[in-house]
C-alpha cells in the first residue's frame, strides 16, 4: 500500500484535514475536507471556555464548568473519531496507508488550572484552541496514528529541513494547487497540506533508504 499523511488545521468546532501521498517524484494531495467537531444541540458547544466561564459564575461555580467542558470533550472526541476514521476507511479502500499525521498549533502556549484560564479572556481562546486539537489528537491516537505537533510559526523552518533546498518548490505548488483543484484551497489547505508532507518526508527518511526526489504537487 501507497503511504500516506494527514494534515489537520482547527478551528472552534470544527477543522480542515488534507490528506497526502507520494510516488518516486511526487507529492500527492489525495484528500481534503472540512471536519466537524461539535454538536450544535449543546449550548455553546463552539465556544466551550466561554460557555464553562459562564457557567462558573453561577452558585454551582467551578465543578459545574468542568463536568461541561468534560461532555463537551467527550462528544468532540467521538464526532473527531468519527471523521478521521472515515478518512482512514475510505484511503484504505484506495490501497493507501496512513504513517502519520500532523496537527497545527497556533502557539503552544503551556495553560494554567482551569480557574485561571476561566477569570482571563486571552487563555479562554487560548484553551479552546487547545480543546479542539486534543480532540482530534485523541482521535488519531485512538486509531494508532503516530501526531506530530508542528507550531504555525516553525512550519516553513520544518520544511526546509525536511526538504533541504526543494522546499521552496514544494511550497509554491501547493499555494497554487487552487487553481487546479478549484476551491476551497485556502490558508488551512496549504498550511495542513505542507504539514502532512513534511511528515511523509520525514517518515520516509527514517524507514528507507535515502533517494533523490524531485517534488511536485498533484490532486486527486
Amino acid at each position: 500500500m501507497q503511504r500516506a499523511a494527514l494534515g489537520i488545521r482547527m478551528h472552534s468546532g470544527w477543522g480542515v484535514l488534507v490528506a497526502v501521498s507520494c510516488d518516486a517524484n511526487s507529492v500527492e494531495v489525495i484528500d481534503r475536507r472540512r471536519i466537524v467537531t461539535t454538536d450544535p444541540k449543546i449550548p455553546g458547544a463552539n465556544q466551550p471556555y466561554h460557555y464553562a466561564a459562564s457557567l462558573a459564575l453561577r452558585e454551582s461555580g467551578l465543578p459545574e464548568s468542568e463536568t461541561y467542558l468534560a461532555n463537551c470533550a467527550a462528544v468532540s472526541e467521538r464526532l473527531a473519531s468519527t471523521a478521521v476514521a472515515e478518512v482512514v476507511r475510505e484511503l484504505e479502500g484506495r490501497h493507501r496507508r496512513i504513517v502519520g499525521s500532523a496537527i497545527l498549533l497556533a502557539s503552544g502556549r503551556p495553560l494554567p488550572s482551569l480557574a485561571k484560564i476561566l477569570a482571563s479572556h486571552p487563555l479562554i481562546h487560548t484553551a479552546e484552541g487547545e480543546f479542539f486539537r486534543n480532540a482530534v489528537r485523541q482521535a488519531c491516537e485512538a486509531l494508532k496514528i503516530s501526531v506530530t505537533a508542528i507550531a504555525e510559526r516553525e512550519l516553513n523552518e520544518r520544511a526546509k529541513k525536511a526538504f533541504g533546498k526543494a522546499a521552496s518548490q514544494l511550497q509554491r505548488q501547493i499555494a497554487i494547487l487552487g487553481s487546479a483543484i478549484g476551491p476551497p484551497w485556502t490558508k488551512d489547505h496549504k498550511t495542513a497540506a505542507l504539514a502532512a508532507s513534511i511528515i511523509l518526508e520525514n517518515e520516509q527518511t527514517i524507514n528507507a533508504p535515502p533517494t533523490d526526489l524531485v517534488h511536485s504537487a498533484k490532486v486527486f
